[in-house]
């Protein structure tokens, strides 16, 4: 193949920016009236109609070095190579007759051993300054054929028919090419997420455990891990005062210790205020900060984060530098604590819970959080949401690869594993309230300060999960749900049926939980 890049130097003349300075980037957006600069000099975009992913319109080239690897039940499209070439071809034309073009040469991983590079081609100049906080600084010089290539182009029509397509709509990587090609999508968490992909795919083959999750050290230098679905908590609690921020994302677990994948942030922006989270809001709230789909006031410019009318799904991308609390290295030691994530919206899982080498497993690869009633079409009350692995759309391998990289982790460095339910208490969404943000962040301060280590720990007789008996300055009888339903029957039912629920959830996973984990003890199976 081409260099794509001397093909493009051949083609444009002064309208190739070849790693343009975020400043730069800015100016075009604005120049291009592709984007407005708020009171606080963050630059605000809207992505149109896609203001999340598209995670039905996600491929992968099928080849003989794919075809036994990738897990292909987990709703992924297969594309076969010579449609992707067709593809490549077209975006390719596409960049070539676009008026100028942005190129940033960027990487992944911040372990020079497991680092690769990346060269970003696109002709929008947002999505390039978001390139650029979010991936890292190369570590080495970009060779096109080895390091990865990625093709933006949201705006290129196609029929789809053309290249084996179902919508216009497209984000695919070849693996044999090391390229990626994102089409009809301006939503910019695509970018970000394809190159996870790409190192969820890779890692594991060296023994790396690639991780949905934030990561943050304390002043000793002990790591927490925090994995979660959108809206559990994982950027919020991830990035708190008094801890230095590693990442609050994407990372991976070696026997060195982890590191982050990237250079930056891509935070949830709706209801954000420097009350709840101070270091995020001010990271949003700069010159610098790339802003999509949040309202700003035509006359003052200012951002009004409680309006949801655009989208639920603000975001707010920046790069590490923008947080005070950091971890320069963007690495850490292997973590004391590692916390799954779940907004229980049934109101049935307690704040807290300690889990066995067994139950981590379960509940990794479960990946348990809910829906709630009016998120999306049809929903009319909650309902159980399962995402393997807390990210199952990025997960290209079998759940049991990750599950089991997990499973040595956990044996050969002893560590802790919690459950906290970041959800609803005293009821079911609608009837009970969600634990408010100060009784988690209570929660996770005490576990890291290793006071619950060896806490007496209570059975749950319908989940199985060891729930801590104390927590310093929290009430007892928040610590089970059960004591704060009206009435404890009501309680009994709903929580049978979601416990129930994991395990039908479960079989979809065939030996992995049959032989591995049905006979653990964890509670709650099919009866």
């Amino acid at each position: 193949m081409q260099d794509l890049l001397k093909h493009f130097e051949s083609k444009f003349k002064n309208n190739l920016h070849h790693n343009p300075s975020p400043a730069f980037l800015i100016e075009r957006t604005l120049q291009r009236k592709e984007g407005e600069l708020s009171s606080n000099g963050s630059v605000v975009v809207k992505t149109g109609k896609h203001t999340g992913r598209s995670a039905k319109d996600k491929y992968v080239v099928k080849s003989e070095s794919t075809k036994e690897k990738i897990w292909w039940d987990n709703g992924l499209n297969e594309m076969t190579p010579e449609n992707f070439e067709k593809l490549r071809s077209m975006a390719v034309d596409y960049l070539t007759q676009s008026e100028e073009l942005f190129v940033s040469d960027r990487s992944v991983g911040a372990l020079k051993e497991h680092n690769i590079g990346i060269r970003f081609f696109s002709n929008h100049p947002s999505h390039t300054l978001f390139s650029q906080h979010l991936f890292r600084a190369p570590m080495k010089e970009i060779v096109e054929g080895k390091d990865f290539t990625i093709l933006h182009v949201p705006n290129l029509k196609l029929n789809p028919q053309d290249v084996g397509a179902k919508n216009e709509t497209i984000i695919t990587t070849c693996f044999d090419t090391n390229t990626t090609i994102v089409v009809g999508s301006l939503y910019a968490g695509e970018i970000k997420k394809s190159m996870f992909c790409v190192m969820n795919y890779l890692l594991p083959d060296d023994q790396i455990l690639p991780m949905h999750a934030g990561a943050s050290a304390l002043e000793n230098g002990e790591v927490s891990v925090f994995f979660g679905l959108s809206g559990t908590g994982k950027t919020t609690l991830s990035t708190d005062v008094g801890t230095y921020l590693i990442g609050d994302d994407e990372h991976g677990m070696s026997d060195n210790g982890i590191f982050n994948f990237e250079n930056g942030c891509y935070a949830k922006t709706y209801k954000l205020s420097p009350e709840t989270e101070p270091d995020i809001y001010k990271a949003c709230n700069r010159f610098g900060a790339l802003l999509e789909n949040v309202v700003m006031d035509p006359k003052t410019r200012e951002v009004d984060f409680f309006d949801k009318s655009i989208s639920e799904n603000g975001r707010a991308s920046y790069s590490l530098d923008f947080i005070d609390e950091v971890v320069q290295s963007s690495t850490g030691k292997i973590p004391q604590h590692i916390f799954f994530l779940s907004a229980d919206a049934f109101g049935v899982l307690p704040p807290v819970a300690k889990l066995t080498k067994e139950q981590a497993m379960f509940y990794f690869v479960l990946g348990y959080t809910a829906k709630l009633a009016g998120t999306e079409i049809g929903v009319i009350e909650p309902q159980a949401a399962f995402s393997t692995c807390f990210g199952a759309p990025f997960m290209l391998r079998h759940p049991s690869v990750y599950a089991e990289l997990l499973g040595k982790y956990l044996d050969k460095f002893d560590i802790n594993v919690w459950m906290i339910n970041t959800g609803w208490t005293e009821g079911p969404y609608g009837v009970g309230h969600r634990f408010p943000l100060p009784i988690t962040r209570k929660i996770i301060r005490s576990i890291q300060s290793n006071e619950l280590n060896n806490a007496d720990l209570e059975r749950d007789p319908i989940f199985g999960l060891h729930i801590p008996c104390q927590v310093a300055d929290i009430e007892d009888s928040i610590l089970y749900p059960q004591k704060g339903w009206p009435n404890v029957g009501d309680y009994e039912k709903k929580a049978q049926e979601l416990s129930v629920s994991f395990h039908k959830q479960m079989k979809d996973f065939g030996k992995f939980y049959t032989q591995n984990l049905e006979g653990s003890p964890i509670y709650g199976r099919e009866s």
